[in-house]
């Protein structure tokens, strides 16, 4: 490159890295990356507390949903398993009330509002039917299930 190349300005258009810790898009480098080093945040992966407050503050949401399932996890330990179970679905099915409803979550936002919903639907909703169903004395049944395994075990 010549002695004039040096002093012009090549204006590259290049993508903007994630948001640092204020919120504001940061830009390193003028050129393309070989490899991307970072990813954006999730939307609503912003802090659910002011920055200044203590960690577990700003990440109350995760953290709620933690102890829950750590309670529901304990429960069963102690031999209430259909309890134990209903708590961890409870759990999950709150995580995705949420993420629904609170515009930031901190941690609890892993992928997009949407999947998020319906992933912490889909397992708290298959959790708490299955802990409703669970043998002896199931609190729901559903009549086809019975056929369903009437025909597909054989004596």
């Amino acid at each position: 490159m010549s002695a004039e190349g040096k002093d012009e300005e090549l204006e590259v258009r290049d993508a903007v890295s994630a948001p640092d810790a204020e919120g504001t898009p940061r830009r390193t480098t003028r050129r393309f990356p070989l490899f991307t080093r970072d990813t954006a945040r999730p939307e609503g992966g912003g802090r659910a507390a002011p920055g200044d407050a203590p960690a577990p503050a700003r990440q109350w949401p995760v953290l709620l949903v933690l102890v829950l399932v750590g309670a529901g996890l304990l429960v069963t330990a102690l031999d209430a398993f259909r309890i134990g179970t209903l708590l961890i679905g409870v759990a999950l099915l709150g995580g995705g009330a949420l993420r629904w409803l609170l515009p930031d979550v901190g941690m609890l936002a892993v992928r997009s509002r949407f999947t998020d919903i319906l992933t912490y639907g889909v397992l708290g909703t298959a959790i708490v039917l299955l802990a409703l169903m669970v043998q002896p004395n199931p609190l729901l049944e559903i009549p086809f299930l019975k056929d369903t395994l009437h025909f597909t075990v054989s004596n």
